[in-house]
């Protein structure tokens, strides 16, 4: 089975939802929030995929390709990647990909929690309730998408450790507004640039590139609502109110970020793990992929006047500026 999703559909994603790499346009900028949705949920009607049918989930998986580019991996550039064997390099990546694949999940049903809770008993006609369930429709498929990608590559899931879980209960039960979606900004902007990459890896898995690319189609619409949202929900607000925000944003990118690779993923490609943990922790050319990947949210968050010296000192610990 081939899969639909071909270039010239992703060259449709600008068109129909008018968005660049899932970003506001400068069209949406002035635009009300509820313009907005109704507009992504015009693209939802015209480009959204069902996971189940559109991947060819019995195609045998090719030795020889990796599960990331390795470009992506956490110790690429390192002395240990260039003693490990190609073998290893590939066993490394397809796990870091489900660790990346299970940290989605975990914090998407992190954010269709806070979805629901903010559209709770909301105002059932409107185009902003209509997107938001959307919203929580496609991020069902999504995690059952990644789900599925793990089994098929033979990797059990990865949870996060059990202080991040814990953690991730409380931003779901405290954090409201422009902290909610600003959280869910965070998690879908890093992993959109990844994604972009993969999904044009010519030495990648097809199963992740073909995930890779309804993910991005999708999420482009969830971030330009999650956008619309904060910037609403940021017009006239006091200035401690934008401080606190600006700063539980931050923890919350720092724990995301910081789970998304297990360092149990070097144990099953044969690494010593304290070595592979040191060596990718001191990696300079990860931290600068994570800043690349970071660029259009802190730009924006930095707009929003969400980018407070607090805040800025805690996205750097993960290498976010």
């Amino acid at each position: 089975m081939t899969s639909t999703l071909d270039p010239a559909t992703r060259a449709d994603v600008g068109r129909v939802t008018g968005a660049d790499h899932g970003r506001v346009t400068g069209a949406d900028h002035g635009r009300e929030p509820e313009d907005v949705a109704a507009r992504l949920l015009d693209s939802a009607a015209a480009l959204s995929y069902d996971p189940m049918s559109e991947v060819d989930w019995e195609a045998p998986l090719d030795p020889d390709h990796f599960g990331l580019n390795p470009e992506w991996s956490t110790l690429y550039g390192t002395p240990l990647w260039d003693e490990m064997t190609h073998e290893q390099r590939i066993t490394l990546t397809r796990h870091e990909v489900a660790s990346i694949m299970s940290t989605g999940i975990w914090f998407e049903m992190i954010l269709q929690q806070m979805v629901l809770r903010d559209q709770y008993c909301g105002k059932y006609a409107e185009s902003d309730f209509q997107f938001a369930l959307t919203e929580i429709a496609d991020e069902c498929r999504h995690s059952l998408m990644f789900a599925r990608a793990c089994r098929t590559m033979g990797i059990e899931a990865y949870v996060p450790r059990r202080a991040s879980r814990e953690l991730g209960r409380l931003f779901k039960t405290i954090a409201v507004s422009e902290a909610a979606y600003g959280g869910i900004l965070v998690a879908e902007e890093v992993l959109d640039v990844m994604q972009r990459d993969w999904m044009r890896g010519e030495n990648v898995l097809p199963l992740v590139r073909t995930t890779s690319k309804i993910h991005v189609v999708e999420e482009s619409r969830h971030m330009t609502f999650a956008r619309a949202q904060m910037r609403e929900h940021m017009v006239g607000t006091s200035a401690l109110r934008r401080r606190s925000a600006a700063l539980l944003i931050a923890v919350a990118a720092r724990v995301i970020v910081s789970n998304m690779v297990s360092r149990d993923v070097y144990a099953a490609a044969g690494l010593d793990v304290d070595r592979a943990v040191r060596a990718a922790k001191a990696n300079t050319h990860h931290h600068v992929m994570m800043r690349t990947s970071s660029q259009h949210l802190t730009a924006f968050l930095a707009d929003c006047g969400l980018l407070t010296t607090p805040a800025a000192a805690i996205y750097r610990t993960v290498h976010m500026l």
